[in-house]
C-alpha cells in the first residue's frame, strides 16, 4: 500500500532516511485504521514523534485519534494541520470532534461559519450530517430532520455521500416515530449503498421483524482474543484512561480546557505515573523494527 503523491511531496522536506521511516508508519496507519484502530493510533504516534511539523503527519494523527475516540487529541491535531495548510477540508470532522467532547452547541456554531462555504459539495454534505447530529445531541429531533432535508437528499443521483445522507435521514425519522417514512428511506439508502458503508439492510430487516443469528460470532471472538496477544489488563487500563482525555497542543490558539469528570479522574489515577502514549508508541516501534529484521 502506498501513500498519495501529495503526502510524498510533503515528506520531501525531510532527510531521506527519516522520510522513509515516517512513510512506513503512515502506510501502516492507512492500512490498519479501519480494522485495528488502536494499532493505527500507535503507528501514528511514532510518525508524529518523528515529524510533527509535517501537515500530513498531523492529519494522520488526527484521524487515528478520532478512530479511537480520543476527540480532544484529534481536534488539536486537525487544528494543527489546518494551520499548516490553510485548508478547510477538515472542518466537518473538527466539528464532529466537538460533538464527541460533549459540546454539540460548538459543532452547530461551526456549521454556520464562513469556512463551510469554502468546502466542496462532499464537505458541505458532511457538515450537514454533523449539524444534524448536533441537533439530535441537543434533543432537537425535528430540527435534525429539517437540517437533513436538502437538494442532495432529494436528488435521485447517487453520489459517494448519498447512502450516508439517506441513512441519517431514515434514522432521524425512526427516532421521531415516523416508522413508515423511515423504512422508505432505509430502503433508499440501501439502494445507494454500493460499498456497504451502512447497515441499512439490517435496519430494514429489524423493521420487518427479521432477526439474523450468526453462529460464528463466538468462534470469531475467540480467534480475535487469541490473535490479539495483548494483556487484557493493559488494554482495559488504556481504555479507561484515554476515553476523552484532554489533549493540549501548545501551538493551538483555540485551546480551551474542558472539565474533567469524576470517571476520568478515577481513570487517570489507574494509570502508572510517568506512562504516556508516546512511551507505548516507542514499544510498538521496537516491535515493528524487530519484525522487519525477522
Amino acid at each position: 500500500m502506498e501513500i498519495d503523491a501529495d503526502v510524498r511531496q510533503e515528506l520531501l522536506s525531510l532527510p531521506k532516511g527519516l522520510a522513509e521511516e515516517v512513510s512506513r508508519n503512515l502506510v501502516m496507519v492507512a492500512r490498519l485504521i479501519d480494522e485495528e484502530p488502536e494499532r493505527a493510533y500507535a503507528y501514528s504516534r511514532i510518525a508524529l514523534r518523528l515529524a510533527s511539523r509535517v501537515a500530513a503527519v498531523r492529519e494522520a494523527a488526527g484521524f487515528s485519534a478520532y478512530a479511537v475516540q480520543k476527540y480532544s487529541e484529534a481536534l488539536a491535531e486537525f487544528r494543527a494541520a489546518k494551520r499548516m495548510t490553510g485548508s478547510v477540508e477538515l472542518w466537518p470532522i473538527m466539528a464532529d470532534c466537538e460533538r464527541g467532547l460533549g459540546r454539540p452547541e460548538r459543532a452547530l456554531a461551526m456549521a454556520g461559519e464562513p469556512e463551510v462555504q469554502k468546502l466542496d459539495k462532499a464537505g458541505q454534505v458532511e457538515m450537514r450530517l454533523v449539524a444534524a447530529g448536533a441537533r439530535r445531541d441537543m434533543g432537537q429531533l425535528d430540527a435534525a430532520i429539517v437540517t437533513l432535508q436538502s437538494p442532495e437528499l432529494a436528488s435521485n443521483a447517487v453520489q459517494p455521500w448519498t447512502a450516508r445522507l439517506r441513512y441519517a435521514y431514515a434514522d432521524a425519522l425512526l427516532a421521531a416515530g415516523r416508522e413508515d417514512e423511515a423504512r422508505e428511506w432505509f430502503a433508499k439508502a440501501l439502494e445507494a449503498d454500493r460499498d456497504g458503508t451502512t447497515d441499512a439492510s439490517d435496519r430494514l430487516a429489524e423493521l420487518d421483524g427479521v432477526e439474523f443469528v450468526d453462529a460464528l460470532d463466538g468462534d470469531e471472538e475467540g480467534d480475535e482474543d487469541e490473535l490479539d496477544g495483548q494483556d487484557p489488563a493493559e488494554v482495559a487500563r488504556a481504555e479507561r484512561a484515554s476515553d476523552q482525555t484532554e489533549y493540549y497542543d501548545e501551538d493551538d490558539d483555540e485551546y480551551e480546557p474542558i472539565a474533567q469528570s469524576e470517571a476520568d479522574a478515577d481513570a487517570d489515577a489507574d494509570v502508572d505515573a510517568g506512562a504516556d502514549t508516546a512511551d507505548e508508541a516507542v514499544v510498538v516501534e521496537d516491535e515493528v523494527r524487530d519484525g522487519d529484521k525477522a
